[in-house]
């Protein structure tokens, strides 16, 4: 299954910080796709950016200015992704993938850190 998926907060139990953002492009983005907010709008996530948000909870086929996806974005989220490799805790990794294909891969922007072997 690709995609990321809720596992838990660091400080609690259950998502409880779910927000609404308008699309900044015509796109789909599906639900388990990572969602950067830029200058506001919500995105599909790609490596390196410096604003992903969280993690679709819907998929839209999205209109630019007009459409909105609704996503989990607590600050201690962490997020499950089938991973065809074993991973130690405390690597980095970056997100690759198109919409409804999203993973992680080796990493040369950090952009995810494991917690879990």
């Amino acid at each position: 299954m690709a995609g990321f998926r809720f596992a838990y907060l660091e400080n609690s139990s259950d998502p409880s910080t779910i927000q609404i953002a308008t699309f900044k492009d015509t796109e789909t983005l599906t639900k388990g796709d990572m969602v950067s907010i830029e200058s506001g709008l919500a995105d599909l996530g790609a490596t390196n950016d410096e604003t992903f948000a969280g993690v679709a909870l819907e998929t839209v086929s999205g209109t630019t200015a007009v459409s909105k996806i609704t996503y989990i974005s607590n600050d201690d989220a962490v997020y499950a992704v089938d991973d065809a490799n074993a991973r130690l805790n405390g690597a980095t990794l970056d997100l690759s993938g198109a919409t409804g294909a999203q993973t992680v891969t080796t990493s040369s922007n950090a952009d995810f850190q494991v917690v879990a072997d």
